[in-house]
Formats: structure tokens, sequence, C-alpha cells
């Protein structure tokens, strides 16, 4: 199991240079993680492709829809606490926080595209190019 965060999950289903690489992320490990946060971000990183004309609602839906499918009961709620206390030591969003305190929790690693995150928790946090090889 590894925790992924928001950019990883899009990458998955969005046209990207990083597609190819959450590809193989997923089959490296099929058991991918995530703070119930991701919807709301997955829903956000949608909204904008939707208003650029990039993506078309019924495609915005499915992506949804198949990305909740992939990540059914491998979302976790992270308590303030936890998000707090590291914020306090970091320069991350509170939003960042989230998966890197489930990966702690979990005991696994997060898989991330986010360079700060990856700066600030380099014991932790893997890039996904790396994890993809």
């Amino acid at each position: 199991m590894i925790v992924v965060d928001t950019n990883v999950i899009a990458a998955l289903y969005l046209s990207s240079d990083r597609a190819a690489q959450a590809e193989y992320a997923l089959r490296r490990d099929p058991e991918w993680a995530a703070p119930l946060l991701w919807r709301s971000e997955l829903r956000s990183v949608l909204t904008l492709y939707l208003r650029k004309g990039m993506l078309a609602l019924a495609d915005a839906l499915a992506i949804m829809d198949e990305a909740s499918r992939l990540m059914r009961d491998r979302e976790y709620e992270v308590a303030s606490f936890q998000v707090l206390r590291l914020v306090a030591n970091s320069t991350c969003s509170a939003y960042d926080h989230e998966f890197v305190a489930l990966a702690q929790d979990l005991g696994v690693p997060l898989v991330t595209t986010e360079r700060q995150v990856l700066e600030q928790f380099p014991g932790l946090a893997v890039p996904l190019e790396a994890f993809a090889g």
C-alpha cells in the first residue's frame, strides 16, 4: 500500500506528461490510499478542465466515478491534531499535510509530485517518477 496525493490520482485519468508514470505506479502497487480530501481536490482539478473546455461533463463524471472505485475502502479521515502538529513544523499547506499524516499513520510511503513535500519529508515522500521507475 502507498498513499498518493491528488496530483498522482489526477495524472492517472487526465492527459499529462505524468500519465504513464501514474499508470506504472498503479501496476507496481495497486493499493492506493488517500485522505478523504482527495475527492474535493480532484473535483477542483476537474472543474478547471471543464471550465477551460478541455473535458466534457460526461468525461469528468466518468473520471470521478472511476477514481472513486479505485480508492474505495482506502479513503481515510485524518485527525486535525496530526495535521496542525505538522503545520507547526513545516511550510507545506494543511492540505498537503493530510497526505503526510496519513502516510505516517499507515507507515507507508507518500507518492507525490509536490516539490515542497518531497523536500520537507524526504524519509516519507517519494517522487512519482522515482516510484514509477
